[in-house]
């Protein structure tokens, strides 16, 4: 039996305080405390959150940007209210720089549509990371089939490091675009978008970055970045579902054409032909999710309250908990070793398939995620076919990583019996 492994003093956070606002971490499952860990797939929503999607239905419900009504004025302004909060967040010039959308993946789709389709053609390549989510893969691909474009990948070494001895290589004149994962939800891998967009401008190419895993864990500074396009997802930040956000660069959006035709995003509409609103609203096709996208305020407020200085103390701090736990459990390995990653760890155990660990950890209370994450290369990376993940938010406890450990402990005691 291995020494127990001394839990940090973590004093920056009133933890107590913190979980009471979110009421699902007082549930049960399977007649157990629940441990939720798998906030790389979604996070958990606040009070506040949660209150101002029902206040919206209760006293403002109404379409937002067309009526002259009392109601769809002042809907409005609680959903254009959101987008300054977004615009302040990631310190983008504008909010006619920030589109609204279903999702990061739909905002890379848009991307891709509207200025892949329009720009690419035979001879010229997207560049993008061995470790993206399918997400920032499969847009690429199918504007690579349409255009005839060719895809390239910067390689990845053991850690799930970017190999970027690759890009002297790999970054011509030919790319285009190179899209990048901000950090990646299979192995926790922050990466150095900054000196990466740098590479790219050096080469023309224009650079897109998929922050959905980045945007709750760390600042973004989109004007310091220097980056073309910004994407992420409300409900990675403690927001709804059904909700995205595309940063992109002025003078690039005013360029591209709609990608999607409707309500609100035209000035003029006749059969002989259509003139097109202007930002944000030339790509913000028809009714949104206006009740998650006012909710997306309350997120950012309370993300802003803790401080993002605060939250990666306490988040590192499990972290290097759950890591060193991990390092001493025999038979576990785990899966990505990035320096300086964050918020995720993802590992696999001897002879036993990750579905089953997930299977049994639920049993115990234990939500994590297993599978491929939607980044199936990276598992094809590391000769595995799927990991087991535990994913880390500023509200999860070293208490929780306990009961993640006496779990897995149970995993190991059914699959190969009491001595192991």
């Amino acid at each position: 039996m291995n020494a127990p492994i001394p839990r940090p003093v973590q004093r920056a956070f009133e933890i107590d305080a913190i979980r009471a606002d979110f009421p699902i971490l007082a549930t049960t499952m399977h007649d157990r405390p629940l441990v939720y860990l798998d906030n790389a797939a979604t996070c958990q929503k606040p009070h506040a959150v949660i209150e101002a999607e029902k206040h919206y239905y209760e006293t403002l419900n109404a379409n937002i940007h067309r009526g002259v009504h009392l109601l769809s004025q002042q809907a409005t302004d609680a959903f254009e209210a959101s987008r300054e909060a977004v615009r302040a967040l990631l310190n983008a010039p504008s909010t006619q720089d920030v589109i609204f959308t279903r999702g990061a993946t739909e905002s890379i789709n848009l991307v891709a549509q509207s200025w892949g389709r329009n720009t690419l053609k035979p001879g010229d390549e997207i560049l993008i990371t061995h470790m993206e989510h399918h997400s920032n893969i499969v847009p690429w691909q199918l504007v690579c089939e349409q255009t005839g474009a060719t895809l390239k990948v910067v390689p990845i070494d053991e850690d799930g490091v970017l190999d970027l001895s690759t890009l002297d290589t790999l970054l011509t004149e030919r790319t285009k675009l190179f899209g990048m994962v901000h950090v990646s939800n299979a192995l926790g891998t922050v990466n150095p978008v900054a000196e990466l967009i740098q590479r790219a401008h050096a080469v023309g190419a224009l650079a897109l970055v998929d922050g959905a895993q980045a945007i709750a864990h760390t600042p973004v500074d989109v004007q310091a970045l220097d980056a073309d396009f910004y994407v992420f997802s409300a409900h990675k930040l403690y927001g709804p579902t059904g909700v995205g956000i595309l940063y992109g660069r002025h003078s690039l959006l005013e360029q591209m054409p709609p990608w999607q035709g409707g309500g609100d995003m035209i000035s003029l509409v006749r059969f002989s032909g259509s003139r097109w609103n202007h930002l944000p609203y030339k790509f913000e096709a028809g009714t949104p999710n206006i009740a998650g996208g006012v909710a997306l305020l309350n997120a950012i407020q309370y993300v802003n309250a803790l401080g993002f200085d605060a939250i990666a103390a306490h988040e590192n701090a499990l972290l290097d908990y759950a890591t060193a736990q991990a390092e001493v459990f025999a038979g576990l390995r785990i899966v990505g070793r990035a320096p300086g990653k964050v918020s995720i760890l993802s590992f696999v155990m001897d002879g036993i398939h990750p579905h089953d660990i997930g299977t049994i950890l639920d049993m115990e209370g234990v939500a994590i995620r297993t599978g491929h994450h939607c980044a199936m290369p990276v598992m094809e990376r590391y000769g595995i076919p799927a990991t087991a993940r535990a994913s880390f938010a500023f509200y999860n406890t070293f208490g929780e990583i306990d009961a993640l450990f006496v779990a897995l402990h149970k995993v190991v005691k059914l699959f190969k019996g009491p001595a192991s």
